[in-house]
C-alpha cells in the first residue's frame, strides 16, 4: 500500500512538472494569438484555455458512490470499469444494461433507452419514479470485501481443523494475534467470561469488515465504502438489534423503573434512557463514517495542492506529507475498527449484564 502510494505521488509530480513545463508554450500561442487579434485574423480551437483544476470536483468525484468503477485518467483515456445498471420502472418494468451505455465516445453522458445519468443518479427521461437496484462501486466493493473476508478466514479455519496442534504459519500467524485481541480485551473485558463466546462471530464480523473496508478504501482507486452513511447505517441498526434482542430484564428494569430513584425522578429518566437506546446506535453511525470521510477529504486535499499551485517544488514538498498522512490513515482504519466493535460490546456488556444483589 505504501508502494502504491508512493508511485501516486509520483506520478502527481510528474503530471505536475509537465503541466509546469508547458506553461511557456501556452504563453507563446498566447502572445501569438494577441498577435492575430490585432490583425483580425480568426482565434483557433487548439488555443482555447484548458478545463480549470477543480478539487472539490475531485475529492466529491473519489468519497461518492457511482454506477461505473473509475480508476484513474491519463489523457483522453479513461480506467474504467462499467457496472451493471438494474432498474425498475412501472412503464418498462425491469431493465439491465451496462452503465457504459451512459457514455459516448468522448466520455461524456448521454441518454440511454429512456433513462439519464444525473450526478450519480438514474431519472426517467419522461419523469416518471425509477427505483434503481444497480451494482453501484459500493455494493461492487461490498462484494469484493465479502469475498475477500470469507477466503482469508475460510481458509485459515480449515488449517486449524486439519492440524489443531501445529504452531500458525502464515496468514494463521498473521491474523490469531488480532482475533485473540479482540476476544481478551474487547468481548470479555466488557461483556464478561459468562456470555462472551455467543457474540464472538458477531464481533469478530464487524471488526474485521470495518477494518479491511477502511483498508481497501485508501487503495488509489478504492471505493469509500465505510464512508458511506448507508453502510453505517445498516450497520448501526444490526448493532441495535443485537444488543436490544439480548437485553435482559435487569436492563430493561434499569430503562423503565430505575432501581433505587424515587418515583417522581421517573418521569425525567425514563425518557432519558429510551432516547439513550436510539443514541447508541446513531453514535456509532455518525462516529464511523465522519471519521472516514473527513480523513479521506484531508488527504486529497493535499494531494490537490500540487495542482492548484501548478507548482513542481510544492509536490516534492506535499508527497512526503500526504504519505505521512496516508499512515494516520492506517492508523486510523484499525482504532475505527476496534473503537466501533468496544462500543458494540459494552451496549451488549450492559444488556446481559447480570443482577447484581
Amino acid at each position: 500500500m505504501y508502494f502504491s502510494n508512493i508511485l501516486l505521488g509520483l506520478f502527481l509530480s510528474f503530471i505536475s512538472l509537465n503541466v509546469f513545463a508547458n506553461e511557456p508554450v501556452v504563453a507563446h500561442d498566447s502572445a501569438h494569438a494577441d498577435t492575430a487579434a490585432h490583425s483580425a485574423a480568426p482565434v483557433s480551437a487548439h488555443e482555447a484555455p484548458s478545463e480549470k483544476f477543480d478539487p472539490g470536483k475531485l475529492i466529491l468525484h473519489h468519497i461518492a458512490d457511482e454506477h461505473d468503477w473509475h480508476f484513474f485518467t491519463i489523457g483522453h483515456f479513461h480506467a474504467t470499469l462499467p457496472l451493471p445498471c438494474i432498474v425498475y420502472t412501472e412503464s418498462a418494468g425491469v431493465q439491465v444494461f451496462s452503465s457504459s451505455n451512459f457514455k459516448n465516445e468522448h466520455h461524456e453522458e448521454i441518454p440511454y433507452n429512456g433513462f439519464v445519468l444525473e450526478h450519480g443518479k438514474i431519472h426517467a427521461e419522461n419523469g416518471e419514479k425509477v427505483y434503481d437496484f444497480s451494482i453501484t462501486k459500493n455494493v461492487a466493493s461490498l462484494l469484493l470485501s465479502a469475498v475477500l473476508l470469507l477466503s482469508i478466514f475460510i481458509g485459515i479455519g480449515r488449517k486449524y481443523k486439519e492440524n489443531p496442534h501445529r504452531a500458525p504459519k502464515g496468514l494463521q500467524s498473521m491474523f490469531e494475534p488480532i482475533i485473540i485481541f479482540v476476544r481478551d480485551e474487547i468481548a470479555k473485558n466488557n461483556i464478561g467470561e459468562k456470555h462472551y463466546r455467543r457474540f464472538m462471530p458477531y464481533l469478530l464480523t464487524i471488526f474485521f469488515f470495518i477494518w479491511f473496508n477502511n483498508m481497501l478504501g485508501l487503495i488509489p482507486g478504492g471505493a469509500n465504502l465505510t464512508g458511506n452513511i448507508a453502510v453505517t447505517l445498516v450497520l448501526a441498526i444490526i448493532a441495535f438489534f443485537v444488543t436490544n434482542f439480548n437485553g435482559r430484564s435487569t436492563y430493561w428494569t434499569h430503562i423503565f423503573a430505575m432501581p433505587g430513584v424515587p418515583k417522581w425522578m421517573l418521569v425525567i429518566l425514563t425518557p432519558v434512557e429510551i432516547v439513550g437506546i436510539f443514541m447508541k446506535p446513531f453514535s456509532l453511525m455518525v462516529r464511523l463514517f465522519a471519521n472516514i470521510t473527513a480523513g479521506h477529504i484531508i488527504l486529497l486535499s493535499l494531494v490537490s495542492l500540487i495542482f492548484i499551485f501548478e507548482n513542481a517544488a510544492l509536490g516534492l514538498a506535499v508527497v512526503p506529507f500526504s504519505l505521512f498522512m496516508n499512515v494516520i490513515e492506517l492508523i486510523v482504519a484499525f482504532i475505527q475498527a476496534f473503537i466501533f466493535t468496544m462500543l458494540v460490546s459494552t451496549y451488549i456488556g450492559a444488556a446481559v449484564e447480570e443482577h447484581h444483589h
